[in-house]
């Protein structure tokens, strides 16, 4: 929260804001200034030499400020990481299906995690799963670069790819 009015703890503060003559004030000059306008004095910048206030309204300044984070925060952009589960023994009709996904989900930006999850006695076919995340990589490389090659965490082998950036 914003330090106003009499919250102030500085001698003198530097004026800003619409219709003041900006510039270097004693804090008393610049709160009389304050109340003579009907409105609040607002901390801006207290780490300045000397510190900044503005005069203004303070639940117009806090809607303005609210706003301000809000927007930044919408224009932030949004790391996504999709997954993709393939099996050991997917099939080539699956694998181009699952491959299309992927090549979407780097085009809009996001991450794209693929895994083989092994299922049974399937984890003796290690070798198939990690071809498929390999040849799945390669079929890709032109829209996205690999993170990390293929490791196995348990019944699953995993393998992350992210967008190579914005096409020009």
């Amino acid at each position: 929260m914003d330090p106003i009015n009499e919250n102030i703890r500085a001698e003198e503060v530097r004026l800003v804001g619409e219709n003041i003559e900006q510039g270097v004030y004693p804090l008393a000059k610049a709160l009389q200034m304050a109340e003579g306008l009907g409105l609040d004095l607002v901390l801006i910048a207290e780490t300045a030499t000397p510190p900044v206030c503005r005069i203004t309204d303070y639940s117009k300044y806090q809607y303005e400020k609210k706003r301000k984070e809000k927007e930044i925060k919408a224009h932030a952009a949004k790391n996504l990481v999709k997954e993709i589960r393939f099996g050991p023994n997917t099939d080539d009709h699956d694998f181009q299906f699952k491959l299309k996904h992927a090549r979407n989900f780097l085009e809009e930006g996001s991450k794209v995690r693929a895994y083989v999850h092994f299922r049974g006695r399937a984890i003796v076919f290690k070798e198939r799963g990690e071809l498929l995340l390999l040849t799945f990589a390669q079929q890709l490389e032109d829209l996205g670069k690999v993170e990390s090659m293929p490791k196995l965490e348990g019944k699953r082998m995993f393998i992350s790819l992210a967008p190579k950036g914005v096409k020009k």
